[in-house]
């Protein structure tokens, strides 16, 4: 029998949590799977990774209690096991931000130079989506639209926003979100609709985030891979 104390047991399960999030294809699959349920072979191809290598990574996010699994037919359906998921990373963004001298200059170099409008916080949002005064475009996949998305929003992926801009109000402000706070769609979209004359902004956060806050979401029930 261990001799060790409960404090001590607490703080190896807490470093186990540690240990599977220490790897950037982890945080990486964490976040696709924060957009809906994914498969291992879904999560390959989104990646660009080996099936074996996602699946090990997958293996070591579902012991420390990250993700859980599902078996659909043939195939392994993985899922966050819960919104404090999200939260966690959010708290890992944040540290990191404030104390680490290299993640602060990319983030101000690399995305905040891309949106040089202040970003629309969820709270104003929301207001704004009850008062019924802006258009929220979802520029994510379909695939991902389809498992959960803002109220009223709807999706243009970033591929096809060009072709499809006569869908979108000219004397309305258009909000534009993807993936979390990091996603480049977002960005992208803003800078594009801005290109041709549009009033455009991105919200600060992503759907994960506004899902794990509480947030009202509508789906639509489809499988996907």
């Amino acid at each position: 029998m261990s001799s060790e104390g409960p404090k001590h047991i607490l703080m190896g399960q807490f470093a186990r949590v540690a240990k599977a999030l220490g790897h950037q294809h982890r945080l990486e699959l964490l976040e696709l799977l924060a957009q809906g349920e994914r498969s291992v072979e879904a999560l390959a191809e989104h990646c660009g990774l080996p099936i074996a290598n996602v699946s090990q990574h997958l293996q070591h996010l579902r012991r420390a209690g990250l993700v859980v699994g599902r078996r659909d037919g043939k195939y392994v359906r993985y899922r966050l096991s819960g919104s404090e998921v999200v939260t966690l990373l959010s708290a890992l963004r944040h540290v990191a931000e404030r104390n680490l001298a290299e993640v602060r200059e990319l983030v101000g170099s690399y995305f905040h130079d891309r949106g040089s409008l202040e970003p629309v916080a969820m709270d104003d949002l929301m207001q704004r989506l009850r008062d019924g005064g802006v258009t929220v475009i979802d520029v994510r996949p379909e695939d991902e639209f389809t498992q959960g998305h803002l109220p009223g929003a709807i999706n243009i992926p970033l591929a096809e926003l060009e072709a499809r801009l006569q869908e979108l109000p000219k004397d309305r402000e258009i909000i534009a979100y993807c993936r979390g706070p990091y996603c480049l769609l977002a960005f992208e979209a803003v800078a594009r609709l801005r290109r041709e004359g549009r009033q455009a902004r991105r919200m600060e956060d992503g759907f994960p985030e506004w899902l794990a806050a509480g947030r009202p979401v509508e789906a639509t029930t489809r499988s996907t891979v």
